[in-house]
């Protein structure tokens, strides 16, 4: 990998699903009612999202997406961020377009003409505040790889994937395409697989980028990491893939989480919390508080309480972009 020879114009610019999340209250008899997999994440047609749609109660629509809220959460921590995604020329897209330029977060891809439209998740919330993903990605699976801008991506100090774009042909090829620009300019590459379901369909590819040194730092929780090493022994999990990735970062839920780089391994605990509300974007902004901190050059251990700090907002309310602020919570518990 080639050196950096120039500073970079952004902290983190992220490749990922644009999504609006639309968000509604739910019993656990519905969960049932409607076939879903309760607390997981399904992929679904126009169709579906319709009839979906239509078995919710009031809701609520928040921009989302993974990677857009993980960019979120760091532009609220006061990183300099820029996103790559594709919304529709639709109301949805004016809606995602508005509020991630209205985080400070860089976004210059043109809308798609045409159908289909801008992605939406649909999101069930049962009582105990686990939710229930059913998602149509829409216009965000025809991101091309011309989208790319591969000037801003050498000139950001990491590159973050979300694995939930690698499913379809168009977006793998610009996420391809970004990983052998940021290399030539000598930049990170941080990466999330994003869904076991994901890992089964490419775990192929996900452990050749691993192996072949193409990922700086590895997020993943303890499901995700088991699926991608073939069994779900913790412990011989991190030994398996410690070695292969410069830090790797692994979240355990309620248990915290733990990061390795080299011989250096920290733990830290959940952030404690009166009630979970929704549990949408936990994973995301663990990730924004993390990034934060390595941008800045912090400890693992520093990392991983700004990760679980951020990911404590986040399940106190409704959506998976930040409300409280993100760096007066960080100061308040860090210093």
């Amino acid at each position: 990998m080639a050196q950096p020879t120039v500073p970079p114009t952004f902290d983190v610019i992220a490749i990922g699903n644009a999504i609006i999340d639309v968000i509604a209250n739910c019993s656990d008899a519905l969960i049932d009612e409607l076939g879903l997999s309760r607390g997981g994440m399904m992929l679904i047609d126009a169709d579906q999202a319709e009839s979906l749609y239509e078995a919710m109660g009031p809701a609520r629509e928040i921009s989302g997406g993974s990677a857009a809220n993980t960019l979120a959460g760091l532009a609220a921590l006061g990183a300099k961020c820029a996103f790559i995604g594709q919304v529709a020329e639709d109301q949805l897209g004016d809606v995602f377009t508005h509020d991630i330029r209205a985080g400070g977060i860089a976004f210059d891809v043109p809308a798609r003409p045409g159908n289909p439209p801008t992605a939406r998740c649909l999101i069930f919330v049962t009582p105990d505040g686990q939710r229930t993903m059913n998602t149509f990605l829409g216009a965000s699976h025809y991101l091309p790889a011309e989208a790319l801008d591969e000037s801003a991506v050498a000139n950001a100090a990491v590159l973050y994937l979300e694995g939930y774009l690698w499913d379809p042909e168009e977006p793998r090829a610009a996420m391809r395409k970004a990983v052998e620009a940021a290399r030539g300019a000598g930049r990170k590459i941080a990466f999330t697989p994003s869904e076991c379901f994901v890992i089964d369909r490419h775990r192929a590819d996900f452990l050749d980028l691993i192996d072949t040194g193409k990922i700086d730092v590895l997020f993943c929780n303890e499901h995700e990491m088991a699926a991608l090493v073939g069994h779900d022994d913790f412990e011989k999990g991190v030994a398996q893939l410690a070695p292969k990735i410069p830090v790797l970062v692994v979240t355990r839920g309620a248990e915290g989480a733990v990061a390795i780089s080299g011989d250096q391994r920290a733990e830290v605990g959940a952030e404690p919390i009166e009630r979970v509300v929704d549990t949408t974007g936990a994973g995301d902004l663990f990730a924004a508080g993390f990034l934060f901190g390595h941008v800045r050059g912090k400890s693992l251990e520093e990392c991983l309480q700004y990760g679980a700090i951020c990911a404590c907002e986040i399940i106190s309310h409704y959506g998976a972009r930040p409300e409280a602020d993100l760096q007066a919570l960080i100061s308040e518990r860090v210093g």
